[in-house]
């Protein structure tokens, strides 16, 4: 499959991109700076483009079969919910333009729903990650709406950061709206597997116009 991935060395993003390799995918890096990008791969193509950037996106994207994106404006960046937000519009467009169908979103944990309450508007919701979790709760309230692309939002396990330290299992339980809880209580998920639940999506397709979510 041909597959431009956009945030490709981020710490989603690149995992994202090595699972997607590994599995011999084509696949498209759009980074605004291809020095960042330290994979060799005959299957991969890297090219330069800011989001901001309408017509060298549109160009970036354009050829292939779907767009993922990790975009991340920072999480210490203090406009991170207007530039997640507008960021993420900004991608949206672009894929129409560039003729793709299929639009795959790596959102946040905060928008998953725990007796009819969102995570992100609980009390012990972390005040540092508040933002950013808003405006991704926010851009899947937007997708909801779309009618054109074929769209699909995955939201992260709670406990999905550098910490977790499983590794690559293959295995992963999955899920909805809801935070998929193990015997312990606890919504965990490493970061390749996180990587594996996307490449598994982009080739299975079993999430079209929908939200889902992935823990052990």
């Amino acid at each position: 499959m041909k597959i431009a991935l956009i945030g490709a060395t981020g710490f989603v993003g690149s995992h994202i991109l090595e699972e997607l390799i590994s599995r011999k995918h084509y696949i498209t890096a759009v980074v605004r700076n291809s020095g960042k990008v330290t994979i060799k791969s005959e299957f991969l193509t890297l090219a330069e483009a800011d989001v901001f950037d309408a017509k060298a996106l549109v160009e970036a994207l354009t050829g292939n079969e779907l767009v993922i994106s990790a975009y991340n404006p920072g999480w210490t960046n203090p406009n991170i919910y207007h530039d997640f937000l507008k960021g993420s519009q900004a991608i949206q467009a672009a894929v129409k333009l560039a003729g793709i169908h299929r639009y795959l979103v790596i959102g946040g944990a905060g928008s998953l729903e725990i007796a009819g309450k969102q995570l992100v508007d609980g009390p012990d919701f972390p005040a540092a990650i508040k933002p950013g979790a808003m405006a991704a709760r926010d851009y899947l309230q937007i997708l909801r709406t779309e009618k054109e692309l074929e769209w699909t939002f995955f939201s992260p396990a709670i406990e999905m950061h550098q910490g977790i330290t499983t590794g690559r299992t293959g295995k992963y339980r999955l899920g909805k709206d809801h935070p998929v809880f193990d015997e312990n209580g606890r919504c965990v998920l490493s970061v390749e597997d996180l990587a594996v639940a996307i490449a598994d999506e982009a080739e299975n397709h079993q999430f079209p116009y929908q939200r889902f979510t992935a823990a052990y």
